[in-house]
């Protein structure tokens, strides 16, 4: 029974392999013989070849010598297919889908020698239709082939000679070339020439060869050409704003992977590229757009000896980098990334580079620099400053470096922690723009602090020049600790905090329209300052500084041996204050000249206590002291003959609680001590006071002058008031309390053999008239104890200085105790009595002239010719005629004195 199975089985398999057998010899027959019908009648394409072998049971086609054409070139629905295969084998053909489906699909497919032209289908609109890929490979093998794909509208799309190929899971459409990739595979080994790439109506990609060796490609003479010149493209295409052009020698790279919309690779080398970008000029415009899925990573890409160009709308250059070389590990680019600022991530990069040039208003170029995730340094920076309306610079920096601690994008702000940045022998000169108001805007894009916990300038020679003054800092070192860029939310900005700092300079120089200010040295930090050999000296003569001032104005020539600070300040961050304990100026020479030709300055003087109310900052000096120095005022006036002179020398001051009204916990009282020699030889001590918080600006001044030969202020009255004055001034004593509106207070001198002499304007004699007259009127010796006088009703000119003011105390006591008269009435007793002289003089001239008419008149009466001899005419009353005569004599003389 079980042989009679066996026998049945044996039977049937033998006559279903019987079957198999015919079946296949018949549908090669078939295949062979209607098969190019079949394809011509159900498909779209014809299709003829020289032999044709096929096995049934496992799908395997083999053929030589085939021709495919469209049945319709015009139909732009389908795939185009044109051209020979000398040698076509295919394992695992879908012959059930190739019947009922139309579509051809194959898990391989040998093409030898294959000459195609392919036409991709036009892409049809997932809104009205699904697109149907009717030929489908699972792996490709190709043999030196010559292809060539082009896009429905029958532009060439893609080219290549002589191709060698083999890819595992091949897709192209024209859906890929729009929403993904024109090809995308697995794996791949390519081998070819002259290939071509025409993705849009702008740009050509050639490639002379490709050829792939264990998974590494080398690309030779990679070229992405403009297909119009920048002129063509600025017009075609107003809104664009970059357009690029590329040529790279050689390339290499390792295993690389197209799958969808993801491309892969790894050990990317690019040698001796040159990449130039034009850019139009036209902003950017943002508009919604549908986010392209797309993934690019790079496990290591290198590119060496590179050149950049980037060119300005009028096609110069914006940026050149003549050689520069990058290596980045594990680039990706995503979807998720393409939303951030910076829209790749790597793990670590390395950019070098030599012969680096930018010129955008303001020509930088760099010899070379590196840069990587933990720092960068460049050498031998130039800056070349073109006329620029903004910040130029003119300089060259030996090196620039800096470490980073932290450098990421978290929530697209910027966070940013410097270890260090190091400036070393930057010499040249920086010159501030013209300032541009603009509307304050929050700053985004930043995730505050900014820190940089070190920057260090070194062997500099610095000049910063704003509205034609140069600052200039000779050897230059300079040292910032923890600066910090914070929010500054309510002037909707940001702002710096600086923890400590130091600057030291040689030859501190800064210039202005009338001075230069320079130091032998300098050196500052937080808690110290130190100033040597500092000088403030004119830069024009004083008939110059007359004839380019407006108004009136001093002059100053200052020189200091010294000066030093101590305490703690912060000029720097929002909160900025002054905070000092002890300021001293050594051995200061100060001259200070003003000229009375230019016109009074109409302005308010405010006085000291709201001129340091006016200080925006809190700041407290608790001791300022000038010690050692010399002090001179000069003045003249049009009518004076040269400068009048004032000398203060050894002078000492001292100034506790300096204050601007601001700072909580400390005195606003102002108190100022001063001891010096009045015009060298008598002392002078003077006690100040005010209070900065005091809005009514009252204040008291009182000192003491003493031994004062008054020959010592010749200097002074003699070319300004053309006065000289002999004998002595024993002491003066004033004190003072007064506001904007006035002075008043006690006024005492005691004065020996003090007398004066009124001098011609023109040649200095001493006019002795009016010198008794007024010598008639003063005080030759105070009393041996002269009692105070009271000034008041002294009123301030506003426009007028502190020191006018207390001058005009001084000298409406010095009226009262030396004259004891009103100076005006004064005044009018001399003139009047001057007057009076006059009149005298004219009186006499007047009788001469009297006299002189009389005596005419007598002589003719007494030689006129006798006419009788009557007794009337021998006794005439000549003496009656002669007595009117002298009558009429006497009263033209006293006419004068009637009048």
């Amino acid at each position: 029974m079980k042989n009679k199975w066996i026998k049945k089985l044996l039977l049937f398999l033998g006559i279903f392999l019987g079957i198999i057998l015919i079946a296949n010899f018949g549908l090669n027959i078939w295949l062979k013989t209607q098969l190019p019908d079949y394809i011509k009648k159900n498909t779209d394409y014809k299709v003829s070849y020289k032999s044709l072998d096929v096995d049934l049971g496992t799908g395997n086609i083999f053929a030589t010598g085939i021709t495919v054409n469209n049945k319709n070139p015009k139909k732009t629905n389908v795939i185009g297919l044109q051209g020979t295969i000398d040698t076509l084998k295919i394992s695992r053909f879908g012959i059930y889908d190739a019947l009922f489906n139309k579509t051809i699909s194959s898990s391989d497919l040998l093409l030898s020698k294959p000459n195609l032209n392919i036409i991709l289908a036009k892409p049809v609109d997932n809104k009205t239709g699904k697109k149907r890929n009717p030929v489908n490979f699972e792996n490709i093998r190709i043999n030196k082939g010559t292809i060539n794909v082009f896009k429905y509208t029958r532009k060439k799309f893609v080219g290549v000679d002589q191709l060698d190929l083999y890819v595992e899971n091949l897709q192209m459409t024209e859906e890929s070339v729009e929403n993904r990739l024109p090809v995308i595979f697995d794996h791949y080994s390519i081998r070819g020439k002259d290939f071509f790439f025409q993705p849009d109506d702008i740009y050509t990609l050639k490639i002379n060869k490709i050829t792939t060796t264990n998974g590494q490609m080398s690309v030779e003479n990679f070229q992405l050409i403009p297909l119009i010149s920048f002129e063509q493209f600025k017009k075609t295409y107003p809104k664009k704003t970059q357009m690029f052009q590329f040529s790279i020698p050689k390339m290499n790279f390792k295993d690389i992977v197209l799958k969808k919309n993801n491309v892969s690779l790894a050990n990317a080398d690019f040698q001796n590229p040159f990449i130039k970008i034009y850019t139009t000029g036209v902003s950017a415009i943002k508009k919604a757009e549908k986010k392209r899925n797309f993934e690019l990573n790079l496990d290591d890409i290198q590119m060496n000896n590179a050149k950049i160009q980037v060119v300005k709308p009028d096609e110069s250059d914006l940026f050149f980098a003549e050689d520069l070389s990058l290596n980045i590990n594990k680039l990706e680019f995503n979807k998720e990334t393409s939303e951030k600022v910076i829209p790749v991530l790597y793990k670590d990069f390395k950019i070098a580079g030599k012969g680096i040039h930018y010129n955008d208003q303001q020509n930088f170029s760099v010899e070379s620099f590196s840069l990587t995730p933990k720092g960068g340094q460049l050498r031998n920076i130039l800056a070349q400053h073109t006329n620029s309306p903004k910040m130029g610079m003119d300089f060259k920096t030996n090196l620039v470096q800096f470490a980073i601690n932290d450098f990421k994008f978290v929530d697209k702000k910027l966070n940013l922690d410097v270890k260090d940045v190091l400036i070393d022998g930057i010499n040249g000169k920086i010159i501030a723009g013209k300032a541009v108001p603009k509307k304050k805007k929050a700053v985004t894009g930043i995730q505050f602090p900014i820190v940089v916990r070190k920057i260090a300038v070194k062997n500099s020679n610095l000049t910063y020049e704003s509205n034609n003054q140069p600052l200039t800092l000779n050897g230059l070192n300079a040292t910032v600790d923890q600066l910090e860029l914070v929010e500054n939310s309510a002037k909707n900005g940001m702002s710096v905090k600086i923890k400590d700092y130091a600057l030291s300079t040689k030859n501190f120089v800064y210039k202005t329209k009338f001075y230069k200010m320079n130091a032998a040295a300098l050196a500052l930090n937080k808690n110290k300052i130190q100033v040597n050999q500092f000088a403030m000296i004119p830069l024009v003569s004083r008939a110059q500084f007359i004839r380019m001032i407006p108004v009136e104005s001093d002059l100053y020539d200052i020189k200091v041996n010294t000066i030093s600070a101590q305490g703690n300040w912060d000029l720097f961050s929002e909160n900025k204050f002054i905070n000092a304990t002890n300021v001293t100026v050594n051995s200061a020479n100060a001259n200070i000249f003003r000229s009375k030709i230019p016109a009074d300055d109409p302005k308010e003087k405010p006085l000291y206590s709201k001129l340091l109310r006016s200080i925006k900052i809190p700041m407290y000096i608790s001791n300022l002291n000038l010690k050692n120095s010399v002090l001179e005022y000069e003045e003249d006036t049009p009518k004076s003959d040269g400068p009048g002179k004032l000398t203060f020398s050894n002078f000492n001051m001292n100034v506790k609680n300096l204050n601007s009204g601001k700072m909580k916990g400390k005195s606003t009282q102002v108190a100022i001590k001063i001891d010096c020699n009045f015009m060298e030889t008598s002392p002078l001590s003077v006690n100040w006071g005010f209070n900065v918080a005091d809005l009514g600006d009252r204040f008291s001044i009182a000192g003491r002058l003493a031994n004062i030969p008054a020959r010592a202020l010749n200097s002074f009255i003699v070319p300004y008031l053309s006065v000289s004055a002999t004998g002595t001034i024993q002491e003066m004593i004033f004190d003072f309390k007064g506001n904007p509106k006035g002075i008043g207070g006690a006024f005492n001198i005691k004065h020996k053999d003090l007398k004066i002499s009124i001098l011609d304007k023109e040649s200095k004699e001493k006019k002795g008239f009016l010198s008794a007259v007024a010598n008639a009127f003063i005080k030759t010796d105070s009393d041996k104890l002269p009692e105070s006088v009271i000034v008041e009703g002294v009123e301030r000119d506003p426009t007028k200085s502190f020191f006018n003011m207390f001058w005009k105390g001084v000298e409406s006591g010095l009226k009262k105790t030396l004259i004891g008269i009103n100076v005006d009435k004064t005044k009018k007793t001399v003139e009047g009595a001057v007057n009076t002289v006059k009149d005298v003089k004219s009186g006499v001239k007047d009788a001469k002239n009297s006299v002189k008419q009389a005596k005419e008149d007598i002589s003719r009466e007494f030689a006129s010719p006798k006419t009788n001899t009557s007794t009337e005419q021998k006794m005439p009353e000549k003496p009656k005629e002669k007595k009117g005569l002298f009558k009429k004599i006497f009263k033209k003389k006293e006419a004068p004195e009637t009048e």
